[in-house]
């Protein structure tokens, strides 16, 4: 996946970046201030899809008072304050609060019940960033997936593996995070019976 700024107004505010959002094809998200486009490859759209229907099939099982969506974007606050535009590649959002504003756009700025990111040539985006703009939010549990191994030894090991992060909120409000691979099950908070294992979404 690529980002590429686009040649709009800069300095945005997140309710400017809604507004302003361009009508082309594509995902985009506000960062410091620009509209950044973003490009994922194919790979990385169906491993997103995957979970995301994954998903849904347990709120369906489960009867789960859950929207998931790969369209919801959610503001966040960097260290410093400043508004951030993110479009996760699954979001899952309590449908209660996602049906109380039928009309209003898909951008939120409460927090959702879970995020996926999954990983691509700019990683720190997902290791570093996001992970503190989710966590500054409230965002319960955020998934990372790694499935190129693109991040440093210091996530995934040496040599690296391709790998599944579940970062939890704790009650102080910290994540903590659990690494899964090969045939180890996820263990999910919002989704407790997922019958996934990490090989299965890696591999997909």
């Amino acid at each position: 996946m690529t980002a590429t700024p686009t040649q709009l107004k800069q300095n945005l505010t997140f309710e400017q970046f809604v507004k302003q959002l361009p009508d082309e094809d594509g995902r985009y998200e506000l960062v410091n201030g620009e509209i950044v486009r973003i490009l994922p490859i194919r790979l990385h759209e169906t491993l997103a899809e995957f979970l995301s229907d994954s998903f849904k099939d347990e709120v369906k099982r489960l009867k789960l008072n859950y929207w998931v969506s790969g369209r919801i974007m959610v503001r966040t606050l960097t260290s410093n304050g400043k508004e951030q535009g993110r479009h996760p590649d699954v979001s899952v959002v309590d449908k209660t609060l996602w049906e109380s504003q039928p009309f209003a756009h898909s951008a939120l700025t409460e927090p959702l019940q879970l995020v996926v990111e999954v990983v691509s040539t700019n990683w720190e985006d997902d290791y570093i960033d996001k992970l503190d703009e989710y966590q500054r939010l409230g965002i319960s549990e955020y998934w990372i997936i790694d499935y190129l191994a693109l991040g440093s030894r210091n996530y995934l090991g040496n040599p690296k593996e391709p790998t599944v992060f579940v970062y939890l909120l704790d009650e102080n409000g910290v994540y903590q995070m659990t690494a899964f691979r090969g045939n180890e099950r996820i263990i999910s908070r919002t989704f407790p019976e997922l019958a996934l294992t990490a090989e299965q979404v890696l591999d997909v």
